[in-house]
C-alpha cells in the first residue's frame, strides 16, 4: 500500500459479486447516488432501450446497403485487376469500418442513456469534453473534496502557547555560543567544587543501577547477538539477582526478552514474575525496542510500544512505570508525549548537545517537567532526568571525572578483556582499601549530586551487551556491596549507598520532595521542545542518520501502510466471519503472521535499523524480515478481501497456492524497487478492488497500468469514467510501447473496498490521452515515440513553461525544470519561489561524514 490506498486484482471474475456486508460498508460512497422511485426509471430506462434498438437495425440497415451500392474500391498500390477477391475483400474491409463506427454510436448512446440515469437520480457522471481550442477538459466535481474543519478543531493552537515554561529549546539553541571550551577532568563541563557539611541535614542518597544495552542488531544480527550474548545476560540475571535480595537490574528490550522467554522452562519463567514482583527486575520503557526518535513516524513508534506493553501485561503481568532511552541519537518531543500517554511517570535521557548538558547542569536544570509546545497546562507534562556526562558507560556515570568512575568499573580489573584508557586500572575491594576506595567514589557522588536539585543521585552501572559472563556478575555486584556498607555503615560520610531500579530512584525523588509520582516537583522547571541536532563531541553533529540507507527508510514506511490497511481489512472479515458462523471457515493464522509484521516493524524502529547505521549484513537481514512480512500481509489482504465482496460466504474458500487476487505490486528481493503489475485487458471486464484503509472519505487519484492504449474504466454499476492515459517510459527517451498508464479520479468511501472494471475498447471518448512535451535544451537525443501519443520536441526552447488545471497555475523554469512560482486561481498575485540544488564536500582528515555524521568541508556549493 505505497499510497493511502490499496489496489487488488481479481483473478477469478466470475465469482465475484457484492454481498451485503460491503454494500452496507460502502453506504457513504454509493448513497450519494440517489434513486428516484422505481416506476419513473424503468420507463426512462425503456424509452432510451428502445431508442439503442432502433439506432442498432438502422444502422446495421444502411451499413447492408452501402455494401451492395458502393462501388469496390482498387487496393492501394495494386496494379493487378479487378476480381471477385479482391471486390469481397474491399467489402469486407468496408463492413469493419463501419461496424467500428456503428460500435462506437453505440456506446455514445449507451453513455448517454447512464448520463441520463445518473442525472434522474441527482448526480451527473463528469464526462470529458473538448474546448474550442481542442484541450480536453473534466468538468469541477460539485462536491466538496474535503471536510471542513471547525475553528473549534484548531482552537488549542491559538491559545497560551506553551508560555508557563521556563525553559523553551528554541530560545537556548540561539543563545548558546556553542564553544566547546575545554572543562578540566570533565571536558565538556566545569570544574565542580561542595561544601562537605551540607549533607548533614539531609544525607546523599544513591542508587547504583546494573543495566545492559543490548542493542536489537548492529554490529551483529538480532538472532547473532541473541545467541552470542544476549540469551547468557538473562540467564545469568535470574540465578545472579536471586543471590542477594539486595541486587537490582533493569531491562528494557522485549523484542531480546519475549525471544529468551519463548525458550526457558516454566521454573525460570516463575523465577523472572518473583524478581519483577519483588523489585528486583525493572522493565523500563516496555518498547519492542529502544527507538530512534528522528526517522520514525509516530504510528510506528505507538505500534512497536504497544506489542512490548502488551507482551509484557499477557506474560508476566507488569506495566512499565519508567522510560530508559540511552543511546537514541538525539531525543524528540514526541517521545514524552508517548510516554505520558502509555501511563509512565517518569523518563530518563543520555545523548543530547554537550553545550545543552553544560547549560543545563550549571543551571541545575538537568531535570524538569517536559511539556508540549502546544500545551498551555500541564496536561502532557512528565518528569524528565538527563544524564549530565559524554555517554552511558561506567566511566561516564558515577561522576565529572572518567579516569576515575573507570577504576570502579569492575570488569576491568587485570587480566580481562577490556581496560580502562587512562590507564589507572581497576582495583578488587578489600578490607584493607574499602576506606581509601569508598572515599574516592562518594566524592564522585558529591560531585554529581550538585548539578541537580535534589540531594538523591542516580548512578547507572552498564554498557552495551554488559554481564553476559557469571564473573562480571561477582565481580560488580560483590564489589560494590562492600562499598556501600563501608558508606553506609559510617554516619559521618552522610550517604546511604544501594542497587536500586530506574523507579526506585523516581520514586525516592518523588518522596523528598513531597509529590506524587509524575507530579512536578516544587521548583523545578518546565521544558518544552526537542534535542536535536546531536553532538557528542566538537563538531560531530549526528545527522548523516537522517538520509542513511534511503531505501530501507522507505521500506519502512511501505510495511507500515500496509500493517495498517491488514488489520483493519482483518479486523471487518474476521467479525463478520464470527456473526455470520462462519468463523472456521476463515484462515485464522492470518493474525499469527499479522502479529509478526508488527514485531518486525517494532523491530525496525530500533535506533541503528531505521537510521541505516548497522552493518551491511545487519542491514540486509532487516530487509529480508521487512520483505518477508510485506509479502505475509498482502496475504491477509487478499484473503480479507476476498471474503468482504464474495456475495455467498458459505462458498468462501481460501488456497494459499492459488490466490483469488493478485496484487497491484510485487518486489524480488529485499533490495529491489518494486514492480508494478500490468493489467492484460482483453473484451472481458477485469476487476479493480481498491481500499481506502483511513476513517474518511478520499478523493484519490488511481493509477494502473495495463497492455493496451485502448482502454474503457467502469464503476461496479457499470458507469463510464473519465480516464487519463499517459505513456511510461522506460529510459530517458524511450516508451514502452507495450505498458501504458491509466489514470482516475475517484471518490474511496471510509474504510471501504470500491470495485471497478476494466476492459479493452476502441471507443475514446472518455479517454484524455496524454500531451508530450520533451526539452532538449540542445542535447543530440532520439526520443522514440508512439502513436498513441502527441510527442513535441523542444530542442533549444529556454522559455518558462506552466502547468495549469481549474484550481491553479504552476510554473516552471524551462532551463533548469525547477518550480519559480504558483498563481491560485482567482489570485493576482503570484507566489515567487526560488530553488536551487546545492552539494557539499567532505573533508579530507580522519573524521570524514558516514551513516551517522555529517561533516562537510565547508558551506554548500552550486
Amino acid at each position: 500500500m505505497t499510497k493511502a490506498w490499496q489496489r487488488l486484482e481479481i483473478n477469478n471474475v466470475e465469482t465475484l459479486r457484492r454481498s451485503n456486508h460491503s454494500r452496507s460498508r460502502r453506504g457513504h460512497y454509493w448513497g450519494l447516488f440517489l434513486q428516484l422511485p422505481g416506476m419513473k426509471l424503468k420507463k426512462q430506462v425503456t424509452v432510451c432501450g428502445a431508442a439503442i434498438f432502433c439506432v442498432a437495425v438502422f444502422s446495421l440497415y444502411l451499413m447492408l446497403d452501402k455494401v451492395q451500392h458502393d462501388p469496390p474500391r482498387r487496393q492501394n498500390g495494386g496494379n493487378f485487376p479487378r476480381s471477385q477477391i479482391s471486390v469481397l475483400q474491399n467489402r469486407i474491409e468496408q463492413l469493419e469500418q463501419l461496424l467500428e463506427e456503428n460500435h462506437e454510436i453505440i456506446s455514445h448512446i449507451k453513455d448517454s442513456v447512464l448520463e441520463l440515469t445518473a442525472n434522474a437520480d441527482g448526480q451527473p457522471i463528469l464526462l470529458p469534453y473538448h474546448t474550442p481550442n481542442g484541450t480536453w477538459v473534466i468538468p469541477p466535481d460539485p462536491r466538496p473534496s474535503f471536510y471542513s474543519i471547525s475553528p473549534k478543531d484548531c482552537q488549542f493552537a491559538v491559545v497560551n502557547k506553551g508560555q508557563n515554561t521556563d525553559l523553551q529549546m528554541l530560545d537556548i539553541y540561539t543563545q548558546l555560543p556553542f564553544d566547546n571550551l575545554d572543562g578540566g577532568v570533565w571536558k565538556q563541563g566545569f570544574d565542580i567544587t561542595y561544601d562537605p557539611t551540607e549533607w548533614e541535614t539531609e544525607p546523599l542518597q544513591v542508587f547504583v543501577v546494573p543495566h545492559s544495552h543490548n542493542d536489537p542488531g548492529w554490529i551483529k544480527t538480532f538472532d547473532k547477538y541473541y545467541y552470542d550474548q544476549t540469551q547468557h545476560i538473562l540467564n545469568n540475571m535470574v540465578v545472579k539477582l536471586q543471590e542477594d535480595p539486595r541486587r537490582r537490574f533493569i531491562w528494557s528490550e522485549i523484542s531480546f526478552f519475549s525471544k529468551w522467554w519463548d525458550n526457558i522452562n516454566s521454573q525460570k519463567r516463575a523465577a523472572v514474575r518473583r524478581l519483577v514482583n519483588n523489585g528486583q527486575l525493572e522493565m523500563t520503557t516496555g518498547g519492542w525496542v529502544m527507538p530512534d526518535e528522528a526517522n520514525t513516524h509516530y504510528f510506528a513508534m505507538i505500534d512497536q510500544m504497544i506489542e512490548g506493553h502488551q507482551w509484557l501485561k499477557k506474560n508476566i503481568g507488569v506495566i512499565p512505570r519508567s522510560g530508559w532511552a540511552v543511546d537514541p541519537f538525539g531525543h524528540s518531543s514526541t517521545m514524552p508525549y508517548l510516554l505520558k500517554r502509555s501511563n509512565l511517570t517518569s523518563m530518563l535521557i543520555q545523548r543530547v548537545h554537550y553545550s545543552i548538558k553544560k547549560h543545563f547542569a550549571a543551571t541545575r536544570s538537568l531535570e524538569f517537567m517536559w511539556r508540549q509546545t502546544w500545551d498551555p497546562d500541564s496536561g502532557t507534562d512528565i518528569f524528565c532526568h538527563m544524564m549530565p556526562f559524554y555517554s552511558y558507560d561506567v566511566p561516564h556515570t558515577c561522576g565529572p571525572d572518567p579516569k576515575i568512575c573507570c577504576q570502579f568499573d569492575f570488569r576491568r580489573l587485570p587480566g580481562g578483556r577490556i581496560n580502562c584508557p587512562w590507564k589507572t586500572p581497576p582495583r578488587a575491594i578489600t578490607e584493607a582499601n574499602v576506606a581509601e576506595r569508598a572515599n574516592i567514589l562518594l566524592d564522585q557522588y558529591r560531585k554529581k549530586s550538585k548539578l541537580y536539585r535534589s540531594k538523591v543521585v542516580l548512578v547507572p552501572l552498564g554498557d552495551d551487551f554488559r554481564y553476559d559472563k557469571m564473573q562480571e556478575w561477582d565481580a560488580q555486584f560483590l564489589n560494590y556491596q562492600k562499598l556501600f556498607d563501608y558508606m553506609n555503615s559510617h554516619p559521618e560520610l552522610h550517604v546511604k549507598a544501594q542497587f536500586g531500579t530506574l523507579s526506585d530512584y523516581f520514586d525516592t525523588l518523588y518522596k523528598k520532595t513531597g509529590v506524587t509520582p509524575g507530579m512536578k516537583p516544587p521548583d523545578f522547571p518546565v521544558l518544552t521542545g526537542d534535542f536535536f541536532s546531536y553532538a557528542d563531541r566538537e563538531d560531530h553533529y549526528w545527522t548523516g542518520y537522517y538520509t542513511s540507507r534511503p531505501f530501507y527508510k522507505s521500506m519502512d514506511r511501505v510495511l507500515e501502510s500496509h500493517i495498517r490497511g491488514a488489520e483493519i481489512l482483518y479486523s471487518l472479515a474476521i467479525n463478520h466471519a464470527r456473526r455470520a458462523g462462519l468463523e472456521s471457515k476463515y484462515p485464522l493464522s492470518d493474525y499469527a503472521l499479522l502479529t509478526d509484521a508488527r514485531r518486525n516493524l517494532g523491530l525496525f524502529q530500533h535506533h541503528d535499523a531505521i537510521t541505516g547505521t548497522a552493518k551491511e549484513a545487519v542491514v540486509i537481514d532487516y530487509g529480508v524480515r521487512l520483505l518477508h512480512s510485506l509479502m505475509n500481509l498482502k496475504r491477509i489482504l487478499i484473503n480479507a478481501a476476498h471474503y468482504l465482496v464474495v456475495a455467498d460466504k458459505e462458498k468462501y474458500h481460501y488456497d494459499h497456492s492459488v490466490p483469488f487476487f493478485s496484487t497491484d505490486d510485487s518486489r524480488l528481493t529485499q533490495e529491489t524497487l518494486p514492480e508494478k503489475t500490468v493489467i492484460k485487458l482483453g473484451t472481458s471486464p477485469r476487476y479493480l478492488v481498491v481500499f481506502n484503509p483511513v476513517e474518511q472519505n478520499r478523493l484519490c487519484v488511481v493509477s494502473v497500468l495495463v497492455n493496451t492504449p485502448h482502454v474503457r474504466v467502469l464503476t461496479e454499476e457499470g458507469q463510464p469514467m473519465a480516464v487519463q492515459l499517459s505513456p511510461v517510459w522506460q529510459s530517458l527517451t524511450d516508451m514502452n510501447p507495450d505498458v501504458f498508464q491509466v489514470s482516475f479520479t475517484v471518490r474511496l468511501p471510509a474504510l471501504g473496498l470500491s470495485i471497478f472494471q476494466l476492459y479493452m475498447s476502441f471507443d475514446a471518448h472518455t479517454t484524455l490521452k496524454s500531451n508530450v512535451r520533451v526539452y532538449l535544451h540542445g542535447r543530440d537525443l532520439n526520443i522514440k515515440k508512439q502513436e498513441t501519443f502527441s510527442v513535441k520536441l523542444l530542442e533549444t526552447s529556454t522559455d518558462d513553461f506552466y502547468v495549469e488545471n481549474q484550481y491553479m497555475q504552476v510554473w516552471f523554469s524551462g532551463v533548469t525544470g525547477l518550480l519559480k512560482g504558483i498563481k491560485r486561481s482567482g489570485e493576482e498575485q503570484e507566489q515567487k519561489i526560488g530553488m536551487e540544488f546545492l552539494i557539499y564536500g567532505t573533508r579530507t582528515s580522519k573524521d570524514k561524514s558516514g551513516a551517522y555524521l555529517f561533516l562537510p568541508d565547508g558551506d554548500a556549493k552550486v
